[in-house]
């Protein structure tokens, strides 16, 4: 077994180590116990990208970091105590709060500066190399069709790029009662920052109001109307997200289907609240992939 407390820094050694999760990509999590405070260990299983991290920490938009060993691609943060950014963001009473000062907190992130030498992370390029890797598979013709049409789809023009986070779904938003914190910073990169507008707007799914919400948030003025590249991203987002759900269920063993999904995107949400679908299972990613693909092809 690996010895866990060499990740740590000296004046963590003989502290208390739980896992409390894993990530999609194999990283591990830990909760680490010490007699001066709480805090979490994450491994990855890609290089860390330590600069942004420390920028985004530093800017107070990520928890504080505790270590970095980046031979061993190991990060020990704070451990922040979250009191629910979904639970805020659907409370009616809440919402317009919860859009906006998400808002505001991506605009932040969009104004960091980009770190010399930090590589661009291309959507496109990453759905054409999960299609390959799902060659072979059986697939629903209704998802091969979304995948295909994505790529052939002519892309906006980027009207600027920033230091995206790159991966904002619900569990990576925190919200510890005064500010919204982001987690896992590790598809971070240069890009359109409408990318990250349209992954909240997918993953938390807005309607055309609460988005045109945000967005004038992470502006700072009104706008009359959704952008035609928010409608764009969203499709890429929900596209891309959604094969690689698929790529991730092959690679736990699924032997793929013909099938056609057998939940909407929505139906998704309820049964993972309730218990019914497990996103750590080959058979969880592989009905998320296909709900995320159908939802994408009605965007």
């Amino acid at each position: 077994m690996t010895d866990l407390a060499a990740y740590l820094p000296a004046e963590l050694r003989g502290a208390t180590i739980t896992k409390i999760g894993a990530g999609m990509s194999g990283a591990g999590v830990y909760r680490v116990e010490a007699a001066h405070g709480a805090f979490v260990l994450k491994i990855n299983e890609q290089p860390l990208k330590r600069e942004i991290v420390e920028l985004a920490a530093q800017a107070g938009l990520a928890p504080r970091v505790i270590h970095v060993d980046a031979e061993r691609r190991a990060l020990v943060s704070e451990l922040v105590a979250d009191r629910g950014f979904m639970p805020w963001l659907m409370n009616p009473a809440t919402r317009a709060r919860a859009i906006d000062e998400l808002g505001r907190t991506l605009r932040r992130v969009h104004e960091l500066p980009i770190p010399p030498g930090t590589t661009a992370f291309d959507p496109l390029d990453v759905l054409r190399k999960v299609q390959l890797g799902l060659g072979g598979l059986a697939v629903p013709v209704s998802a091969t069709t979304a995948i295909e049409r994505m790529l052939f789809e002519q892309p906006p023009p980027r009207e600027r790029i920033a230091l995206c986070h790159g991966d904002l779904n619900p569990s990576n938003l925190m919200f510890d009662g005064e500010r919204v914190i982001l987690l896992d910073w590790d598809t971070a990169g240069p890009n359109d920052p409408m990318i990250d507008l349209a992954a909240v707007g997918v993953f938390c799914r807005f309607d055309d109001a609460s988005a045109c919400a945000l967005l004038a948030a992470h502006d700072g003025a009104p706008i009359d109307a959704l952008p035609a590249s928010y409608s764009y991203y969203c499709r890429l987002v929900a596209t891309a997200i959604g094969a690689i759900f698929l790529f991730l269920a092959r690679r736990l063993g699924h032997a793929g289907s013909s099938a056609e999904a057998t939940r909407t995107f929505a139906q998704c949400y309820e049964a993972m609240r309730a218990g019914q679908l497990d996103l750590v299972t080959a058979d969880g990613r592989w009905t998320f992939g296909l709900a995320l693909l159908a939802h994408s092809r009605a965007l």
